[in-house]
């Protein structure tokens, strides 16, 4: 297994100034009087010991769901809202209008932290500025930008393209300097693994993170190994994505904590899980004429009404 480049000191040193970083944004966003954002809550989850286990909810019921059921924050992925909204697969068809609205839904009908999946910035410099203000203002508490060429692809799907790294580090100057508030979080994914290799997606990683952004990913390493690489030599914050399905080995939550990942997330399971379901529901449904055979499987309509808040709704003045 080769050995990191950067020296164990300087690791240490830039890991160290990065959380100090985080802490003293997590506290600027705490002003006396005004409410705590839900970038600055999500600043918290990041400096707080431990990893975070969450999930990607392809539509805003299944947030809520998830909400209620313990996560701490979500993820919007674009090939959830490709899918759910449009029926299309994660190739870049979704606009940035569209996936602002997205957002804004969403947000509306959490409580907690929203990452939002902003692809490449959806254009040029002007384009990832816009797409930063405007996710921050639909509700986001922060956005994921990633390195591949427009249109991308999901980080699992083969023949992917990445821009020039000094590129990207131009896009995530522009990223950083468009937030109004500055705990809006700031992830950052390369995809150079599958084009340039291991070596060149860690430095590129290390870049990223150097110049500021608050949480680095390189998506689909293709084994443990290289995942122990990454977290131990890439000096920042990292997501781990457990992709069920994907091209990167399926690791518990608590042996990615081990080896230094911040963040592990699936972000098609909740498809994955209602496409099994209604599937099942449809077959139950031709073969036997009815669905109440399958009702131990599904949600009651009262357990509905409350995911969805009725009761807050009807006895609202």
């Amino acid at each position: 297994m080769a050995e990191s480049r950067w020296p164990s000191s300087f690791l240490i040193t830039l890991k160290n100034e990065h959380t100090a970083i985080g802490q003293r944004l997590t506290e600027a966003g705490r002003i006396e009087g005004t409410p705590m954002t839900t970038a600055s809550r999500l600043r918290e989850l990041l400096a707080r010991p431990g990893i975070i286990k969450t999930l990607a909810p392809h539509d805003v019921f299944t947030a809520r769901l998830l909400e209620q059921a313990g996560c701490e924050m979500l993820f919007l992925g674009g090939f959830g809202v490709s899918a759910s909204v449009f029926g299309w697969p994660d190739v870049g068809l979704v606009t940035q209008s569209e996936m602002t609205e997205a957002v804004r839904r969403m947000a509306a009908r959490i409580s907690i932290p929203l990452v939002a999946d902003g692809d490449t910035g959806h254009g040029d410099l002007h384009n990832v500025a816009r797409t930063v203000r405007d996710f921050e203002q639909a509700g986001a508490a922060g956005i994921l930008l990633e390195d591949q060429v427009s249109p991308k692809r999901c980080g699992h799907f083969a023949g992917k393209q990445v821009i020039p790294a000094n590129e990207m580090l131009k896009k995530l100057r522009v990223a950083l300097d468009a937030r109004r508030d500055p705990a809006f979080v700031i992830f950052a994914r390369t995809d150079a693994r599958a084009v340039e290799g291991l070596d060149a997606a860690i430095e590129r990683a290390c870049r990223y993170g150097q110049l500021g952004v608050d949480v680095c990913f390189v998506e689909a390493p293709r084994s443990r190994d290289e995942l122990v690489r990454i977290a131990r030599e890439v000096p920042y914050p990292q997501l781990a994505n457990m992709l069920l399905g994907g091209v990167t080995p399926l690791l518990a939550a608590d042996e990615l904590q081990e080896l230094g990942f911040k963040i592990m997330v699936d972000p098609v399971a909740t498809l994955l899980a209602t496409g099994s379901v209604v599937r099942q529901l449809a077959q139950t449904l031709f073969r036997e004429g009815r669905v109440d055979t399958m009702a131990d499987k599904l949600l009651s309509f009262d357990d509905v009404k409350q995911v969805l808040g009725l009761s807050d709704i009807i006895l609202s003045p």
